[in-house]
């Protein structure tokens, strides 16, 4: 009898293989008290550990292979900038001369520090880049606690599900050049710059699965389905045979998607939609034209303010914005101004205190209002690009038209500006507004009057109206799209924009979901933006869909009463995928 373990599903696919259980014998820390005399020297043998590790990972970075994805080499780029940054390279010498510890036991506090602070943000993304930070603290300390810096361990896990409590990029980097067949981990989330990596090298993972190195010992026989986040652990024969099955169709379905590249667009009822895409960095605009998608309709420029003690330059947005609008080559552009906020701190005039409650804090168009130094360099940017190429403005987290009003009057004034300078830009660009707070989707008729178009933003909309953090162990069983009111906000959101007649487009983790875009065309939708290496199969889903059987099915949905009804309605729903 075989033992089935649960976890998160990070990377599809399916992998049948002998699984390779990973322990890493984690160095004791001892501490000691330092004399005075021997803070110098402890010193020292911090900045040679700092010096060791980056040759390690340089050395990694000089062997990715010309042919692996862009996102491999970013990421290990991160974690060399990561230790030039002065939390790491300058803050455990503080802490060894003023607590004069020894160099392991001060990057320990040091550690602990940043795990507090990370704790307390908010946004799942920034969050969970707790992890790579644990990666290259743990690649200093084993420089620091090596004794035989030469031994390197060997692995034998070509063609193994590989089973560790957490990986870096670069062992995931390792591993898919060995050949493994999958990965399991009992730590990490979704958002992880591991779980993004094995996505972008297309290897099965799941991660979150608690303690199954206790259960699980090399060489026995697993089943990993990345989908649904499920291992199998010494299955049966007749489990075997089907998911053998089941991998055959997977392949034969990955190759009739790269087909459908240059295929319009159409529901079987002749109505046409839009897929664009979600960026947020340079290196997604290539990803984007594997899929030819029809334009970008969120690019997250939050990435500007990060990591520094300065807020960007026009000139600095101007650059970018002007090399992406450029590559689009005609396609069109949804630039979000900076959503930051408590979780993607900023030094500003109108920083304080740490909110108790980030989300419900200083953040978005809030802070970005309240100190506007932090956006009239952003939108004279966006406008003096708009000369190149279609832009479109989007302003996030708006809760009530007076901030719209507001929003509208500052960049009235930007724009008068730029006019009186003799600066050009397309005096009629359009500006739109995100629909993330249950206010703002309930009044969405109010907000339709004033914007040119909306974006639903899923992915907060869901977490404010059911008062749950999706990243939360304790609580993230709670998160259900498919909530009768979270369904009811979105298809207000999306009537309004059909009274108006304005676009609307749906921006949040919703549109990449092949389970549950064909709900949103039963409730209106026909723009959707999404993840560039989740729009072919979209197009799929979509492609073979019916808006008039949709929408009778989606009614049933929302009046749905029981999960059972719901699970039923959805099997109709997504017939035939």
């Amino acid at each position: 009898m075989g033992l089935m373990f649960s976890g998160i599903g990070v990377s599809r696919g399916i992998a049948i293989a002998p699984a390779y259980v990973l322990r890493r014998n984690q160095p004791d820390i001892i501490n000691q008290t330092l004399k005075k005399n021997q803070i110098p020297a402890e010193v020292r043998r911090f900045k040679l550990a700092l010096k060791s590790a980056r040759v390690v990972l340089q050395k990694l970075s000089d062997d990715i292979p010309k042919n692996a994805p862009e996102d491999v080499s970013s990421f290990i780029e991160t974690h060399l900038l990561m230790l030039d940054d002065s939390l790491l390279s300058q803050r455990p010498l503080e802490i060894i001369k003023d607590q004069r510890c020894n160099a392991e036991s001060a990057l320990q506090i040091q550690r602990r520090e940043l795990e507090q602070v990370f704790s307390e943000m908010e946004d799942p993304y920034i969050a969970t880049r707790m992890d790579d930070v644990n990666h290259v603290i743990d690649q200093i300390m084993r420089e620091l606690t090596s004794h035989n810096k030469d031994e390197t361990p060997e692995h034998d896990w070509q063609g193994c599900v590989v089973i560790a409590d957490d990986l870096t990029p670069a062992d995931t980097l390792i591993m898919q050049n060995e050949g493994v067949a999958g990965f399991v981990t009992e730590t990490g989330g979704p958002l992880s710059h591991t779980a993004i990596l094995a996505r972008s090298l297309g290897i099965p993972a799941i991660v979150g699965v608690h303690n199954i190195r206790d259960y699980v010992v090399s060489g026995e026989n697993l089943i990993l389905q990345g989908e649904s986040g499920m291992v199998l652990a010494q299955p049966e024969t007749y489990m075997i045979a089907e998911y053998k099955k089941q991998l055959r169709m997977l392949r034969e379905r990955q190759r009739d998607l790269r087909k459908l590249i240059d295929t319009p667009v159409v529901t079987d009822d002749g109505v046409p939609l839009n897929l664009l895409a979600n960026i947020e960095i340079e290196e997604d605009l290539k990803s984007l034209k594997k899929v030819n998608a029809d334009g970008v309709g969120l690019y997250r420029t939050e990435f500007l303010y990060m990591n520094r003690e300065d807020i960007p330059s026009e000139q600095e947005h101007y650059k970018v914005y002007s090399k992406v609008v450029r590559a689009l080559k005609g396609a069109p552009l949804t630039i979000r101004t900076a959503d930051l906020g408590a979780d993607k701190e900023v030094e500003t005039q109108a920083s304080g205190p740490l909110a108790h409650n980030p989300a419900m804090g200083l953040r978005g168009i809030r802070l970005c209002l309240s100190d506007t130094s932090l956006i009239v360099p952003q939108l004279q940017a966006i406008l003096r690009a708009s000369t190149k190429g279609p832009i479109n403005i989007m302003f996030p987290m708006l809760t009530n038209v007076y901030e719209v009003s507001q929003c509208l009057e500052l960049l009235e004034t930007v724009k008068a500006r730029l006019l009186k300078k003799k600066i050009k830009f397309d005096k009629n660009i359009k500006v739109g507004g995100m629909i993330e707070v249950p206010a703002a989707a309930i009044a969405a008729d109010l907000f339709a009057r004033k914007l040119d178009f909306l974006s639903i933003g899923t992915n907060d909309l869901i977490q404010y109206t059911l008062a749950i953090d999706r990243i939360d162990d304790e609580v993230n069983y709670l998160y259900d799209p498919l909530n009768p009111a979270v369904l009811q906000l979105i298809k207000n959101t999306i009537d309004a924009g059909k009274k108006a007649d304005i676009p609307v487009t749906l921006c949040g983790e919703m549109a990449g979901d092949p389970r549950l875009v064909r709900v949103l065309i039963g409730l209106g939708l026909t723009d959707f933006s999404m993840p560039p290496n989740s729009l072919l199969e979209i197009k799929r889903a979509l492609n073979n869909s019916n808006v008039k059987k949709l929408q009778k099915l989606t009614n049933a949905l929302i009046s749905s009463s029981t999960q059972q009804e719901q699970q039923k309605i959805m099997k109709k729903i997504n017939a035939g995928l």
